[in-house]
Order: C-alpha cells, then structure tokens, then sequence
C-alpha cells in the first residue's frame, strides 16, 4: 500500500531551523494584494519596513515557503502520485504576534492519516517556536485520491453547518493577473501556477492561483474590515479548499460576525459564485 498509515504516524519528527526577515513578509503581502492603493496608510502597515505589521498567514510561507503539502509527501511511510494530491485545507493556531524578523525552529510530522474510502487524508503538522516559546501550528490536510479503502479512522468531517442569515459584510477583491507568479516568490515553486502547459495536464485550462494565496487574501480582507486592521487580533484560522480560483477573477467573501470569531465563505464572481473557501473561520480577541 503506498500509504502505510501507521509507519507514518509513528515516524520521527523532522526538525530544522528556519529564518525569515521584513523583506520576506512584505514580499508576501505584496504576493497575497497588499499595497493598493500604494500610499494608503492601511495598506503601509503590509508594505512599509518602518511601521510593518505581520498578518497571521505569513506563516504558512515562513522560513522556506515549502507548504505542508511538499513536505508531508516525503514522509516516511508515504510514496503517491503527486497528480493524485490535492490540497485539501488549511489549520492555523497562531500562539502569539508573529515578528517581522526572526529565527525558529520547526518541528514537522504526520499529525494523523484518515481513512475516507475513496481517498486518504494525510494532516502533516508543523510546529514553530523561538527561544520565548511556541509562535505558531500549522496544519495541512492532504487529500490523496485513490489512497483509501483499508479500514481505518475516517476522522472528522470538517463540515460546518452554513451560517445563518444574510452576511453582515460582502467584500470583493479582485486578483491581478500576474498574482500567481508574484505569489510563488515566496517559496511555492509547483509549475501548476505558471506553467500553461502543465496546468492543462493537471486537467485545468490555465495556471490556477495558490490556494494559500487566495487564504491569506481572505485572512487580509477580514483582518481589515471586521477586526479593525489589527493582525494581533486572530487567534486561529482554517478553511477547507472548495474550488480554484484563476489569475484575473475577482473575490467575493462573505462575513458573518459571531461574538470571538468571523465565518466567511468565499466564491469565484465570474462563475457564478463558484465555491472558493468553505467551512472557513477566523477566531480571535
């Protein structure tokens, strides 16, 4: 079996040093839309060494800019067809503000692997810290097609009840064309995002934005409408992965605001509020 559930589990983590400076986060801000209008004040704080403020999401390209899904596949344990991997959700506990420059270390393993019939779901879990302690969790949910069928844990459904009522805030956000290519400078190098041809293997027409891209857009988009622009306001963030979205489409994300979290979903405008981002919550202070 290519997967082997519990050699993988059981596997040592692997542990490594990483390190990121401004340079890094404002290249990520500017890779998630930060920076328009370019002399508005709201949007210095992403882009502005002198007074830059570190949204949540940055850690998920933090130190190497190697997502979750890369370096779970290299587990032990796990051998699959890379055409045959989605990139299934997205979890992230943020323990404390995220400096604009640091050193950490990064403590990587598969968290768990659940058993979904028809396909497996790896959860590889990276945990940072620095010498005062734990900054953040990452966990990414791996979805793996075929992969499933030998009896194990399903796991949770992930699925969330749909929020009630109409959204207290509707924002759109328009995605540049070369949003893509500005966004894989921070370290997601995977040629489905810039390669024509390899994205029309991979069964799209087009290269397609990061789904970690379109998560740290959302992430902004909040942080800037429903919690007053602080970034130390977000305590944990996840999202399931619903649908793709294509360089040049526009945003539209929805807000429901609940007493210590934000629901949203997110959908694709030009076709037909096609689902981008589901089961999405942004806890916070």
């Amino acid at each position: 079996m290519p997967i082997d559930a519990a050699k993988a589990v059981a596997a040592e983590p692997r542990t490594g040093e990483i390190a990121w400076n401004s340079k890094d986060v404002q290249l990520y801000h500017l890779g998630i839309g930060a920076g328009v209008p370019a002399t508005d004040p709201d949007e210095l704080r992403y882009t502005l060494e002198s007074r830059l403020h570190v949204l949540p999401s940055f850690a998920t390209v933090a130190g190497s800019g190697s997502p979750g899904v890369i370096s779970g596949l290299s587990m032990p344990g796990i051998e699959v067809d890379l055409a045959k991997v989605l990139h299934g959700g997205q979890a992230l506990t943020i323990h404390r503000p995220l400096p604009a420059e640091g050193t950490a270390t990064a403590t990587g393993r598969i968290a768990a692997v659940y058993d979904k019939g028809k396909a497996a779901v790896l959860v590889m879990r990276t945990e940072v810290a620095d010498a005062d302690g734990p900054l953040w969790t990452n966990d990414a949910q791996i979805f793996v097609r075929g992969e499933g069928g030998w009896g194990g844990d399903r796991g949770p459904s992930g699925r969330l009840d749909p929020p009630s009522g109409e959204p207290d805030r509707v924002v759109e956000r328009a995605v540049r064309e070369d949003q893509a290519l500005l966004y894989r400078l921070s370290g997601d190098w995977n040629p489905l995002h810039a390669d024509p041809e390899f994205a029309k293997v991979a069964g799209f027409e087009r290269p397609i934005l990061h789904g970690l891209c379109t998560y740290g857009i959302t992430l902004k988009a909040v942080v800037d409408t429903a919690l007053g622009g602080d970034v130390t306001r977000v305590r944990s963030y996840v999202t399931r992965f619903a649908g793709v979205v294509y360089p040049g489409e526009t945003l539209r994300i929805r807000m429901w605001e609940q007493r210590d979290a934000v629901r949203v979903a997110v959908s694709a405008v030009e076709r037909d509020d096609a689902p981008v981002l589901a089961d999405t919550v942004v806890e916070h202070t």
